[in-house]
């Protein structure tokens, strides 16, 4: 049987090993990402794995773009999987200065509406269909309020609360969601960030732990397991020892080039 899986941020970091995790004979792949060249070759790599492949070079951002693609992808091909991985990061930079107005908001567009304009197009289907997965990435940032990421621990905790409010919702007409809070990843994304980055693991590991807890239907799949712990107990701790403990990861984030 065939089963449809959609990949948004597919060109680099846990996006493509993700990407790579899936293409597989009887999978159709759809692969969305904003580089057409990487794009290109992810894709080449995929079919040589067996799978069918669509592309889309679309900014999550695009919200009719998105949704005119997604829907197109799931009257040709049902869609079983979306994955809403797509994600930027920004910080304070180099210097030590408040991290830039314009780079915040548009993180926020894209860590947050580019995960509703994923998600959102294809769950009237799903619900027809009495089934489907979604699985929106987050971050175990979502859980610590970092004094160097103002934005984007934001953005993680409101993906965070939407897609377990999404599970809560749509549990019985058969949907099923999962939020993904991983810690440092090797990636180029990461590279930029300027600081200490603890229990790191590669986008390819990251990518097994993702598909097995979605396997598993986990509500929330968070790794490595001690750092999430950690950040759990991060978050019960009296604000002025939190801060004091944070001390310890702070960052900067140099421009991406």
């Amino acid at each position: 049987m065939t089963r449809t899986v959609v990949i948004t941020g597919a060109t680099s970091g846990i996006g493509q090993a993700l990407a790579q995790r899936y293409a597989a004979p009887g999978i159709v792949l759809g692969l969305i990402g904003r580089d057409p060249e990487r794009l290109g070759r992810i894709a080449d790599d995929a079919r040589q794995r067996g799978a069918v492949i669509v592309t889309g070079a679309i900014d999550v951002r695009d919200r009719v773009a998105m949704q005119t693609w997604l829907r197109n992808l799931d009257r040709d091909h049902s869609i079983d999987l979306v994955i809403a991985n797509a994600g930027v990061m920004e910080g304070t930079p180099p210097g030590g200065t408040i991290e830039p107005a314009d780079a915040a908001y548009d993180l926020m567009q894209t860590n947050v509406l580019g995960v509703m304009n994923t998600v959102q197009p294809i769950l009237d289907a799903m619900v027809t269909r009495g089934r489907g997965q979604v699985a929106i990435m987050s971050s175990i940032a979502a859980f610590i309020p970092l004094a160097d990421s103002p934005s984007y621990c934001a953005s993680k905790s409101a993906v965070l609360s939407y897609g377990l409010s999404l599970r809560a919702l749509l549990a019985r007409q058969g949907i099923r969601v999962s939020v993904i809070c991983p810690g440092y990843i090797e990636t180029p994304m990461m590279l930029r960030e300027n600081g200490p980055k603890p229990f790191k693991m590669s986008a390819e590991r990251a990518a097994e732990l993702i598909a097995t807890g979605l396997e598993r239907d986990k509500a929330v799949i968070s790794f490595p397991a001690f750092f999430a712990w950690m950040t759990w107990l991060n978050g019960i701790l009296p604000d002025g020892l939190r801060r004091q403990l944070s001390r310890s990861f702070r960052f900067t984030v140099s421009p991406w080039g």
